[in-house]
């Protein structure tokens, strides 16, 4: 239903250095940057498998409002990597690789916030 979203981050080079780190375990990586003649000078760039689909753009001030976004895996040794690549990369745990059995039987995910504080998941919904 979503074909993309976007977050705002404060410091453009700290969050892509964070993302190019945690997205790798997933097989993302930054796709895309925009032109900044198009963007009023701001950087904008796009995370995907085959496409952008998750898209970062530099905002003038801190975020004020926090994020919730969850990044498929198509494992859970996938999850288990994100968590690790994301931590090593500055996030900070949010809650480690695990059974979320309150969501359903084989929710498997792991949570830790980036650089502006947006709560970042991986998931796998397959069983193990």
């Amino acid at each position: 239903m979503i074909d993309h979203l976007g977050i705002t981050v404060f410091d453009f080079g700290v969050s892509k250095a964070f993302y190019d780190k945690a997205m790798a375990p997933l097989g993302a990586s930054l796709l895309y940057m925009v032109p900044q003649e198009y963007t009023g000078g701001a950087k904008v760039g796009g995370y995907g498998r085959d496409r952008p689909v998750f898209w970062l753009h530099q905002g003038k001030d801190k975020p004020k409002d926090r994020q919730h976004v969850a990044f498929t895996a198509r494992s859970r040794a996938e999850v288990d990597a994100f968590h690790a690549a994301a931590i090593a990369a500055g996030g900070k745990d949010n809650g480690g690789p695990g059974l979320r059995p309150h969501y359903h039987a084989n929710y498997y995910g792991a949570f830790v916030f980036d650089p502006d504080g947006n709560n970042v998941e991986a998931v796998c919904h397959a069983s193990e």
